[in-house]
């Protein structure tokens, strides 16, 4: 089965291949996705009960992807009071998937997904730990009248700027970071998503059967910025006319120059695609590397070892 989602005007659209080239696509508008989310499942089920037993075991190329870190890192813990007093903590935590959402009371996408995260909470309570990270907070009260509003089941707390800036300063909302039962980040997604994908995700870590195969990938800026070190692809830069060589050093270039933000060039391009300084200065780092002579590689040496020193006989008298 293959999901391919699209958005335009808040309209959403789902497309499902099942594995016998059919083609559902499924309509929603966005505050309506927990509504369609049994839908979801149950149509995942039916599908899988009548696929042929010979597809189940082969991999199959039109099968759902869900992607999670493959060498995870820590989440930075923090201690903060929830809207009840108690005291909220990734380590308090452990043991259960976590899910960090930022958010803000003003902001649209994070009010329609509030729903989807209750039901979610309220699915996988014994296993699952959502805290809701409320940020732009100028009154606390505002917060207090959104939880009663919403039925809110999980902790919320307001977020301070130190903890923001951990998280890599958040500059898009709803933010949510993914954590396995270690602590550790699987995965982050940023804007409105899917409630589906957040439970397949959560079913992953929690080694549920899922229509769908996982798959791992190293984070070079994804999730921690200081990782962009890493990445060989960056947004928005055109390394094709470059040579291997060339190409490693246009990204050695990359980290160690600094943009007007603070961050590196590479950490910018990850953090802000949009940003005209790093594009500027990325793209001309590539054409000065690419106009710069290529040096003459130097002939190896002679690797042949030479034969063994035969000693002489000496002379026969």
């Amino acid at each position: 089965m293959h999901l391919a989602a699209g958005a335009r005007c808040g309209l959403l659209e789902w497309n499902v291949m099942t594995s016998f080239g059919t083609s559902l696509i499924l309509t929603s508008r966005a505050p309506h996705w927990r509504l369609l989310l049994p839908c979801f499942i149950a149509i995942a089920a039916l599908l899988l009960c009548c696929a042929p037993v010979a597809s189940a075991q082969a991999t199959n190329p039109q099968q759902a992807v869900i992607r999670l870190v493959g060498h995870p890192e820590p989440a930075p813990d923090f201690q903060l009071a929830g809207l009840d007093g108690k005291p909220v903590s990734i380590a308090g935590a452990k043991g259960k998937i976590v899910l960090l959402n930022f958010w803000a009371t003003w902001c649209g996408p994070c009010r329609a997904e509030t729903p989807d995260l209750v039901a979610l909470q309220n699915k996988y309570k014994d296993a699952l730990e959502i805290i809701g990270l409320a940020v732009d907070v100028d009154d606390p009260e505002e917060v207090q009248k959104f939880a009663a509003a919403f039925g809110i089941n999980y902790p919320m707390v307001v977020a301070p700027i130190e903890v923001r800036m951990h998280y890599g300063g958040i500059t898009a909302l709803p933010t949510s970071f993914l954590l396995d039962t270690e602590g550790r980040i699987v995965q982050k997604h940023v804007g409105l998503s899917n409630p589906l994908l957040y439970e397949l995700e959560i079913r992953a870590l929690l080694h549920l059967a899922i229509p769908a195969r996982v798959e791992t990938f190293e984070d070079t800026g994804q999730i921690f910025l200081k990782n962009a070190e890493r990445a060989t692809e960056l947004p928005g830069v055109d390394f094709s006319g470059l040579t291997a060589q060339q190409k490693l050093a246009a990204l050695r270039a990359f980290n160690g120059e600094t943009c007007t933000c603070g961050c590196t060039l590479a950490q910018c391009r990850i953090y802000d695609s949009a940003c005209p300084i790093s594009s500027g200065r990325t793209a001309a780092i590539v054409a000065e590397v690419a106009a710069a002579p290529v040096p003459a590689e130097a002939s190896p040496p002679n690797s042949t070892p030479s034969p063994p020193a035969v000693p002489k006989e000496p002379p026969h008298r």
